[in-house]
């Protein structure tokens, strides 16, 4: 459920395939030389453009950000691997459901927009795309919260070391009796002596 304090990436989203993605596949991309600066957020907000026809120059659904991967273009879109740009390094982020706003807040002067910034509490009162531009003292606030955000998400490391397992220990945990033996029917692990 979308809160006040959330950050919200407002995002085009280029056509209705992109639409059904993130609905039946629950992902989003957005390509790394082009991204912004922060990708972790707790919202995306997802401007449909005219591509969409009636239902153009409009943001009519959200999703939360579940988290985010590197990948490329290619790893995403399979059918697309001769694409110029399938070797290319893509952001994914990974959706929950899409939720449907229950006002669309429409474009006014807008002509075309990529991404920018936002927050739960003026998505949340929102009519047009203008009402969404955080402003004044909140604008530094919520630059404040970006920063906090990827100054965490440096601090979070996956690249562990490899643990130190000798053959004897790692045989035994996997269920391995001898390299060449046979495998016990009971799922008992036998520990070497």
């Amino acid at each position: 459920m979308l809160k006040p304090t959330d950050l919200i990436l407002v995002c085009l989203l280029p056509n209705p395939r992109d639409l059904e993605i993130a609905r039946l596949l629950g992902w989003y991309r957005i390509p790394l030389k082009s991204a912004p600066k922060v990708v972790s957020v707790d919202y995306l907000a997802f401007y449909q453009p005219a591509s969409f026809g009636e239902r153009g120059g409009q943001i009519e659904y959200i999703a939360q950000v579940r988290g985010h991967e590197l990948t490329t273009r290619g790893e995403l879109l399979k059918e697309e691997a001769d694409h110029p740009r399938a070797k290319e390094e893509y952001f994914k982020l990974q959706l929950g459901e899409l939720e449907k706003l229950k006002e669309p807040v429409k474009t006014d002067k807008w002509k075309r927009l990529t991404f920018f910034y936002s927050t739960g509490e003026y998505l949340l009162n929102a009519k047009t795309l203008n009402d969404l531009v955080v402003e004044g003292e909140e604008r530094s606030l919520l630059w404040k919260s970006l920063r906090e955000r990827a100054e965490n998400e440096l601090l979070y490391k996956t690249d562990l070391p490899e643990a130190d397992i000798s053959p004897e220990i790692l045989m035994a945990l996997l269920g391995i009796k001898d390299l060449k033996g046979e495998y016990p029917a009971t799922g008992t692990i036998h520990l070497p002596k």
